[in-house]
């Protein structure tokens, strides 16, 4: 029973750190293409609120990935590490403590 608790939030938190991410790159886009004005007090606490909510993921990749001139492809990489990596190992933790059967991942 908790352990269903403690993985829907889980689950929750990732589904909605994985549009924090979305949002974070359309609206970084935006903001470069001057279709929204950080002048304006919402768009800014927006835009910083998001920054500073996925700054800590995209940093560390940041750093690794090449400068590809413009392009950040730092949201792309995170997207695909949260869904390749994070979670299937999150399924096969939950579904070793539920069942007590650990299966390999691939």
């Amino acid at each position: 029973m908790l352990t269903s608790i403690v993985f829907t939030v889980l689950f929750t938190l990732l589904k909605l750190f994985t549009w924090a991410i979305i949002l974070s790159a359309i609206v970084s886009t935006l903001i470069a293409f001057n279709v929204l004005d950080t002048r304006n007090r919402m768009v800014w606490t927006i835009a910083d609120f998001l920054y500073r909510v996925t700054e800590p993921a995209m940093r560390p990749i940041r750093a690794v990935l090449p400068n590809f001139g413009g392009v950040d492809l730092s949201p792309l990489v995170v997207l695909l590490l949260l869904q390749l990596v994070v979670a299937p190992v999150l399924v096969e933790l939950q579904n070793g403590l539920r069942y007590g059967v650990w299966q390999p991942l691939f």
